[in-house]
């Protein structure tokens, strides 16, 4: 009962079956054919491919030898195997033992593709000749009477060898022999290949895995070998690679096909094929399809860029991916692709992109639609608009003002708020959008810049900037009288004086006697205005004056003014008193100027020399001319008493030339207050000086020196009178205390 179970368990194809490496069977001599009686020994080896150790197991025609040697003699033609421990079965080697004269033997062991050595034997060698080899039964070439030949690369493929040779017999006769045929023991280099697939239904858009196998044989562990997968005939991958294994990455439905592989050794020598497998591809139906939009959410503001992400949970091959809107009929978009999830790009969304969006997935089992998501596009608010809202065309002072701020884009709510020179006045939001309005009591204060902003939390936006002019109505003007006295004489300058404290400018002013209207002017700035009038005794009554800037006259109240008669100055009385003195003073300085020439000529140089200043008799009129005329008429001119003057003999030449007569200042008279208090009829800013003027006798140059000599002594002499005539003038001028130059 033991012996039947360990034949179980060593039986050929049961060890076969195990993924151990094969034993090797080796010949010795190696020939596979010997001549009956003969021996061969048979050794068998391992892993290691050394003397197999332990036990080793011997095949006869697959039936257990009891011998357990790893090397034994053998007699008997048949097909002989070993195993030895770790190792599986070895291939079938085929021993044969011929009673013929002549055979035919093969060198082992032979590989695919390896080169083979023929020898053709007699059993009396010595005695055979003339051999030859033939190939399926022809003569192979170059194979006459030769011991052996080699055949080149021989392969699997069951071909029949033979020979012929003749053979001496009794030392006498010839005889021709034919050894019997020989198929040559071709050992495989490389199992066949086997295609395996890490699936054979992939799911669509998995990886799968192909893998080319085979195995070398041990005792050829070296021989490099090449790999190439096809499908349907059609080269995958990149072609021949020395890895028996091809990734690819994802499977779909039209990668469904046959597919094989191929293994040859990198000298092309050998070249086997697998059996074809077929391998189809499944897919999987789209579920779960989603919308996503970006920014999260779907709230977008005017500007931005939105992307629609359509995804799928499951789902395989190429899907269809299509994104949709409420409200239009065709698709926003359409993208097919291998993927779970494509992308929709809508750039600078507007008011018009707001709404419901959905999408749809298909892989041909029909589309699945996702849930509706909203999208809002809120806008910016643009710049805002600041409108006066007044009861009339300008502002008055009392009015109710609206300011209007509006935004014509923006989305709800929107905050306004309202500024007066950049100071908030107060705000007002607009929850349905529109604009918004603030009301202002107005006050004088009030006018100035305006300008409003607008927000409704995507960013404030200011408006321009709005004038306003409140317009302040005029004030009762109040009149005041300006006379040069307290009492208004006839010949007066009366200036008329329109004030109104309030209003705003310009105010026309018009003025009034009794109810005649005299002039108007306009003032465009603060004081009032005025009119000037020449006083006659007509002008006494009432006078009146009206303001007026556009918003109401208003009129002041009435002032009485009466004229006197009575002239300011005593022209006849001064006019009388001067000309007398006049003429006294010019007859004594006629005779003083023809007596003292010389004299006078030689002090006059010398006090020029010193700076004092000359003036002609034009020039002291025009002097006198201009001083009046810078007299205001506005100023009163009262009459004062004239202080006591003072003389200051003056001696300098006012007109020097070529004419006979020269004239020569002798004196002047400075008004000062003290006389101007003493004569009522000057005016005490009228503190100038009057100068009195003699006419004298010019010296000519072609004078003889005995008449200059004779002038000189009469000069010495006319000194002294000239400075009588000095002082007699003096007193004439003492008479007369009041003295007013008019």
């Amino acid at each position: 009962m033991l012996l039947w179970l360990l034949l179980l368990i060593l039986t050929p194809g049961r060890e076969q079956s195990g993924v151990a490496p094969k034993a090797v069977l080796l010949l010795d001599p190696p020939w596979s054919t010997a001549f009956k009686g003969e021996r061969v020994a048979l050794i068998c080896r391992g892993i290691s491919h050394s003397p197999a150790q332990g036990d080793t197991y011997w095949y006869r025609n697959e039936k257990l030898l009891k011998i357990k040697y790893n090397k034994i003699q053998i007699t008997e033609s048949g097909n002989y195997q070993c195993k030895t421990r770790g190792s599986s079965l070895s291939d079938a080697v085929h021993v044969g033992f011929s009673p013929d004269w002549l055979i035919l033997q093969a060198s082992h062991p032979v590989f695919e593709g390896d080169n083979v050595i023929l020898r053709c034997q007699g059993k009396d060698d010595k005695n055979t000749h003339q051999k030859v080899y033939y190939k399926d039964g022809k003569q192979l070439p170059n194979s006459y009477n030769l011991d052996n030949i080699t055949v080149n690369s021989v392969s699997r493929d069951n071909s029949k060898y033979h020979c012929t040779a003749t053979c001496k017999r009794f030392y006498m006769i010839n005889f021709k022999e034919t050894s019997k045929h020989l198929n040559i023991q071709v050992q495989e280099l490389f199992l066949h290949p086997v295609l395996r697939a890490s699936s054979s239904t992939p799911i669509e858009g998995s990886p799968m895995t192909l893998t080319c196998e085979t195995q070398l044989s041990p005792q050829r562990p070296n021989i490099q070998l090449q790999f190439s997968f096809f499908r349907d005939s059609q080269t995958l991958g990149s072609g021949w690679s020395r890895s028996p294994k091809l990734q690819i990455p994802a499977m779909w439905t039209e990668d469904s096909g046959s597919y094989w592989c191929e293994v040859e050794t990198v000298t092309h020598s050998i070249k086997k094929r697998s059996l074809r497998s077929q391998i189809r591809v499944q897919r999987v139906p789209v579920s779960n399809v989603n919308l996503e939009i970006r920014p999260t959410g779907g709230q977008l503001i005017e500007g931005e860029n939105m992307v629609l992400i359509c995804s799928v949970a499951q789902g395989s091959g190429t899907v269809t991916f299509s994104w949709h809107k409420e409200g239009r009929v065709r698709s926003l978009g359409r993208k097919s692709q291998r993927s779970l999830l494509a992308e929709l790009h809508v750039l600078t969304v507007k008011e018009s992109d707001a709404g419901k969006y959905y999408c749809a997935a298909d892989n041909v089992h029909g589309p699945i639609l996702s849930t509706w998501i909203r999208v809002t596009v809120r806008i910016p608010v643009s710049h805002p608009i600041l409108t006066f809202r007044a009861p009339r065309a300008h502002a008055v002072v009392g009015d109710l003002l609206e300011l209007h701020c509006e935004s014509l884009r923006g989305s709800p709510p929107i905050l306004y708020r309202f500024y007066h020179e950049d100071v908030t006045l107060g705000n007002s939001s607009a929850p349905s959008g529109g604009g918004a309005s603030f009301n202002l009591s107005l006050t004088a204060e009030h006018s100035g810049n305006y300008s409003c902003d607008a927000d409704n939390g995507l960013g404030a936006q200011h408006s321009h900037g709005v004038s306003l002019r409140v317009t302040v109505p005029v004030s009762r003007p109040v009149l005041t009288l300006r006379a040069p006295g307290a009492q208004a004489v006839v010949g007066d300058l009366l200036e008329l004086h329109c004030e109104s404290l309030r209003g705003s400018f310009p105010i026309l002013y018009w003025f009034y006697h009794e109810d005649d209207t005299l002039g108007n002017s306009s003032a465009h700035s603060g004081g009032g205005a005025s009119f000037n009038l020449s006083l006659t005794t007509e002008h006494s009554g009432n006078y009146s004056c009206e303001a007026d800037n556009g918003l109401g006259a208003q009129h002041s109240k009435v002032v009485t003014l009466n004229v006197t008669g009575t002239s300011r100055s005593r022209t006849g009385l001064t006019t009388v008193g001067v000309t007398g003195l006049v003429l006294s003073i010019l007859g004594l300085a006629a005779a003083a100027a023809l007596l003292h020439y010389a004299r006078a000529r030689t002090k006059l140089e010398g006090l020029s020399a010193t700076g004092t200043s000359s003036h002609s008799p034009s020039e002291c009129q025009e002097a006198s001319s201009s001083r009046f005329s810078r007299i205001d008429p506005q100023e009163p001119t009262h009459s004062k008493p004239l202080a006591p003057m003072e003389l200051e003999p003056m001696y300098s030449n006012v007109n020097p030339g070529d004419s006979n007569l020269i004239y020569s200042q002798i004196w002047s008279i400075q008004h000062t207050k003290e006389n101007s208090a003493n004569c009522p009829t000057m005016h005490q800013e009228h503190e100038e000086l009057t100068v009195l003027y003699s006419e004298l006798k010019k010296t000519h140059p072609d004078d003889s020196a005995g008449e200059a000599s004779s002038r000189h002594r009469a000069h010495e002499n006319d000194e002294e009178n000239y400075e009588n005539i000095l002082n007699l003038i003096k007193d004439k001028i003492q008479d007369f205390p009041c003295l007013c130059n008019t």
